[in-house]
């Protein structure tokens, strides 16, 4: 199979297992989830899938010769993402403003009661394994620390809303390599040029006030939805597409319903008002350490820049804020 990638370019892959994982219907499911949420009114153009992000993990891993077992669980890491992505994390009660976990909560769960725990067995592979993030940590680590998570959605983010060209993505692979279970950068200055991007895309993007405003006007529109009966919770596990033709159907009948949507569809205005506000919201807010090469050892950036230090301290507490509609 011949797979084109905006951010890796055109790859063969030819491993049987990753194929029919590819086409499996937990991972199908996440071509109809986008990867930022509900971002098209702000962003026109942006929209890109869990499941774009999903192969990419799996080819960073496989660039950097990760194991395959790491390519497989990279593959399936976000598999228990819901309709809009961290949206869901305000609709549901079980989720977190600060914290955007609930696709983490539920993962194991989730995953084995989908196509894929059969899969794995055929192929000889121990679910159990797979599932367990703590066997992998290349694919997965806590921030502030990178992981091919981490790597693929900025570097992807940057792609599609261009604040990288070629020339930029292809230093930071470059400069990057896999070492002791951990990426490193091979100099302070190319660790310092992709942290420096990463704080640029949580500025605009991650915890921005489009962001905000996207979470607060999806939270609303879904959960009128929910109360009503338009959707179930279990259509909150299909498609973003499935859940926005359903809803539709009401707007004409239902006032509040196309106030909401109309919010949420960037036809009204709304700003950041501390003085004079509707609601208040929290934004995870993220940066990133990363380790490079530095005098014969490997440190992390902010060792090095104590400076960095206190960004990554500053930037990793969450965003609040106010927002006043005009209708």
């Amino acid at each position: 199979m011949i797979y084109s990638d905006r951010v890796y370019g055109t790859t063969e892959i030819i491993d049987p297992l990753i194929l029919e994982l590819m086409k499996s219907s937990g991972l199908e499911r996440l071509k109809g989830v986008d990867q930022r949420g509900y971002f098209e009114p702000q962003f026109p153009g942006t929209a890109h899938s869990r499941f774009e992000h999903s192969v990419g993990v799996y080819l960073l891993l496989k660039k950097y010769q990760a194991s395959i077992e790491e390519q497989v669980a990279g593959l399936i890491h976000d598999v228990s993402h819901g309709v809009f992505s961290h949206c869901i994390d305000y609709v549901l009660n079980t989720g977190s403003e600060e914290k955007q976990g609930l696709q983490d909560n539920i993962f194991k769960d989730f995953v084995k009661n989908t196509d894929i725990p059969a899969i794995l067995t055929k192929y000889n592979m121990d679910i159990n394994y797979i599932l367990d993030e703590e066997n992998f940590p290349l694919k997965e680590k806590s921030l502030p620390d990178l992981c091919a998570d981490r790597i693929d959605y900025s570097l992807r983010t940057a792609v599609i809303f261009n604040e990288i060209g070629d020339i930029e993505l292809n230093r930071f692979f470059d400069n990057l390599s896999a070492k002791n279970n951990s990426w490193v950068f091979n100099s302070p200055e190319s660790a310092r040029e992709f942290a420096q991007l990463f704080y640029k895309l949580n500025s605009l993007y991650y915890a921005g006030l489009p962001t905000a405003i996207m979470f607060a006007t999806v939270k609303d529109y879904l959960q009128h939805a929910l109360m009503n009966k338009y959707i179930s919770k279990e259509d909150l596990f299909t498609t973003d597409k499935n859940v926005l033709e359903k809803i539709e159907k009401h707007l004409d009948s239902d006032e509040k319903l196309k106030l909401l949507f109309d919010r949420m569809d960037g036809k009204i205005k709304i700003i950041n008002n501390p003085d004079d506000f509707d609601i208040d919201i929290l934004v995870k807010s993220r940066a990133v350490d990363p380790w490079c090469q530095s005098d014969g050892k490997i440190q992390k950036l902010s060792d090095i820049d104590k400076d960095w230090g206190k960004v990554v301290q500053d930037e990793s507490i969450p965003k609040e804020y106010f927002l006043k509609f005009q209708k």
